[in-house]
């Protein structure tokens, strides 16, 4: 497989996921902000292994917004929310990005709006203005209930009544969150001007919010109900979402789309999708029409609805075969183990307390997988759910399902009382003082440590840049693959999901442990087709004597 051409930098890419609220506060306030992440850019990569190397960051949304869902309910696609800084702010830090060799890319949330948005202020002022058709309005059935049965993703109708006009109006998530009509030809093309908008001042490329929904069935009909839903199970999933989710008509927009990024060369669009394999591939598109770039593919952090994935390796077997059966031959696929929605990795797969030694292993497999890998800050330290005491909580989901605020506290750059995050009060409380940046920094054995070296390193293994993924195999406690291209050695990576040593068989004779989560093997010369892993760790070998 040869190496991809200059635009195609996201094929090779590692990116990094900032909650801007939670990464570095600069100025006191206890929120994080542009500022701040231009002070830590150094360690995100200064372009020596002393930084962990990336490639690319996705900032969380840094629009304004009345933050009802923290920037999730946008209220000017264009400008930058005062708690984060100013677009002047914003030029500097991807000018000082581009400098380092990072991408940039914002968070691009198409399917709704803030209620506070111009657009929906002007379409709830009265039927008959020329944006009421700009968001999906209905009259109530005859008895004065909801138009459907359709529940948002945070609980309750989705619908919410405006006394002043008579109608319901849609809304997936929060009431505040109304949703817009993507039928209506104006509100595209308003849209994809904000896209346009943004690549002039240089952004590298978006992650794209639930692109799954913004286009619905247009008779909105009932969704069926849910047969496998039980009492006790949240509320979003007693219904089949057949007609308000990945509805076909969606992917004829996304590739709409898609060729604006494709009037500026080497922007990248990431979806936010949730579906079986097969669904996720759809929103490629094809060679003739491409959609997507990239498509998160989160079945590591969960396959269905909430349940949580287990770290067994028939389990990671099957969710690599799955993706790899199934993303086009043109692209490849976009895996996480973390993100702002999702509890942390160690603490989904602590049970035992060893939730660290899992995340060491996870780190070999996201970094050696065919894809374009996706780090949550604070993952390559190993930080974990925070109990967020009642008072504290600021998540308006708590209300409805589960809070995400334990994911979302202030990175751990150090052991002092404000964590090297804040000299002020920290919008969500701290975690314990370990894990830290400060503690791993030094320490050839820690997390971060392993992070940093498998970066680079991929950096420097062609076969684990653009290379073919051949060989997946291994039984009920390893999971092993290989990572070929024509012209370069061959690298096997082997997890071990059990408690106790196992040994990996290797698609080739010999070679060399070029990284392990157990430092001191790393070096070691292989033989007999088979390496030895400690128990929960992984390894890469390289072929050749």
């Amino acid at each position: 497989m040869a190496a991809p051409p200059p635009g195609d930098w996201w094929r090779e890419a590692v990116c990094y996921q900032v909650y801007p609220r939670s990464f570095q506060d600069s100025n006191g306030d206890g929120i994080g902000d542009l500022e701040g992440i231009i002070r830590r850019l150094d360690y995100l990569n200064d372009g020596t292994p002393r930084s962990l190397g990336v490639d690319a960051i996705w900032l969380s949304p840094t629009f304004p917004s009345p933050m009802a869902d923290f920037g999730y309910d946008v209220s000017d696609y264009c400008g930058v929310h005062p708690d984060f800084g100013t677009l002047e702010t914003m030029d500097r830090l991807i000018a000082e990005c581009h400098r380092r060799g990072i991408r940039v890319l914002l968070d691009w949330v198409p399917n709704h709006t803030s209620d506070r948005h111009p657009w929906f202020l002007a379409s709830r002022s009265s039927r008959s203005n020329p944006k009421r058709d700009w968001y999906i309005w209905r009259d109530p059935k005859p008895d004065g209930s909801p138009p459907n049965n359709w529940r948002s993703v945070f609980g309750g109708p989705a619908w919410t009544f405006d006394e002043a006009t008579g109608q319901y109006y849609l809304h997936s998530f929060l009431k505040e969150q109304p949703d817009l009509n993507w039928r209506n030809p104006e509100v595209e093309a308003a849209m994809l001007d904000t896209l346009r908008f943004w690549f002039e001042r240089g952004i590298d490329g978006f992650r794209i919010d639930v692109i799954g929904r913004i286009l619905k069935h247009p008779d909105l009909p009932d969704n069926p109900p849910n047969p496998d839903w039980r009492p006790g199970d949240r509320e979003r999933f007693s219904q089949l979402w057949v007609h308000n989710h990945n509805y076909p008509d969606v992917f004829a927009a996304v590739q709409r789309i898609r060729r604006v990024f494709d009037e500026y060369p080497g922007r990248v669009a990431v979806g936010e999708v949730f579906g079986t394999p097969e669904e996720i591939a759809r929103f490629y598109g094809t060679q003739e029409a491409p959609g997507l770039h990239l498509a998160f593919n989160f079945h590591f952090i969960h396959e269905q609805g909430h349940v949580i994935t287990p770290w067994e390796a028939p389990v990671l077997r099957r969710i690599i075969a799955n993706a790899e059966a199934t993303v086009p031959p043109f692209s490849q696929p976009c895996f996480a183990l973390n993100n702002h929605d999702r509890s942390r990795f160690v603490t989904r797969h602590n049970h035992d307390g060893r939730g660290r030694d899992r995340a060491r292993a996870a780190a070999l497999l996201l970094l050696g997988l065919r894809n374009t890998p996706f780090i949550y800050y604070g993952e390559e330290i190993g930080m974990a759910d925070v109990d967020i005491p009642p008072e504290r909580q600021q998540d308006p989901a708590r209300f409805h399902s589960i809070g995400r605020d334990p994911e979302r506290t202030p990175m751990q750059w150090d052991a002092t009382p404000g964590r090297g995050f804040t000299t002020g009060e920290p919008w969500l409380p701290f975690g314990p003082l370990s894990p830290n940046v400060a503690e791993q920094d030094g320490d050839p054995d820690s997390l971060l440590s392993l992070y940093r070296r498998a970066i680079w390193l991929r950096k420097e293994l062609p076969a684990l840049r653009h290379g073919s993924l051949a060989d997946l195999a291994g039984d009920g406690r390893v999971v092993t693959w290989a990572r070929r291209t024509p012209d370069d050695p061959a690298v096997a990576v082997a997890i071990n999901t059990s408690t106790d040593a196992a040994a990996a068989v290797l698609p080739f004779e010999a070679g060399r442990v070029a990284l392990c989560t157990d430092r001191s093997r790393e070096g070691a010369q292989v033989s007999g087709g088979a390496v030895e892993l400690p128990p929960l760790g992984a390894a890469w070998v390289v072929a050749g004597l």
